[in-house]
């Protein structure tokens, strides 16, 4: 039977290979992944662009209809977050969720968070919970360093791969 740890570590694989489907059965215990594949994606973007930029020339060709269109990245950039970030992007690193579920910042509601910015962490450190299909699964930090960010809020519904906490490594 595979751990905890060893099936995260199989999705971060997976998930920076070039596959996108895997099947894994071991002992008893099955495990299926899948992902689009890159072309779909790339497929996508050019076809949003060709929308974005078909979209702005009609709206240059009538200006009485003015509507302001602002790139994706600009939209998820003004979306409000728990804290600021205060250091510089280098040496930063991303405690991603691995899984889809609901986060939790503290083992119980009248518990005090595991982590808050300024919290030092090592590889070991338990940073939060993610709930998902009933089991409490304990998030690792993975790195040492020092809490800087805090990118999510106690009961938000979270992504497999969201980055939760931005940690700032020696």
């Amino acid at each position: 039977m595979l751990r905890f740890h060893e099936i995260r570590e199989l999705i971060r694989i997976f998930d920076r290979s070039s596959l996108t489907e895997l099947e894994l059965k071991h002992d008893g215990f099955e495990i299926e992944l899948k992902k689009e594949s890159s072309v779909a994606n790339a497929e996508e973007l050019t076809q949003n662009s060709q929308l974005e930029r078909s979209f702005s020339e009609e709206q240059a060709e009538s200006p009485s209809n003015p509507v302001v269109v602002q790139p994706v990245e600009e939209l998820q950039a003004a979306q409000p977050q728990v804290a600021a970030p205060t250091v510089p992007q280098e040496n930063l690193h991303a405690i991603v969720s691995p899984m889809v579920g609901t986060f939790y910042a503290a083992p119980s509601p009248d518990a005090s968070p595991y982590v808050q910015i300024g919290s030092k962490v090592n590889p070991e450190s338990v940073v939060c919970i993610v709930e998902a299909m009933k089991l409490f699964n304990e998030i690792e930090a993975e790195v040492s360093g020092e809490i800087v960010q805090i990118l999510v809020e106690n009961g938000q519904l979270v992504e497999y791969g969201q980055p939760l906490f931005m940690v700032q490594t020696k």
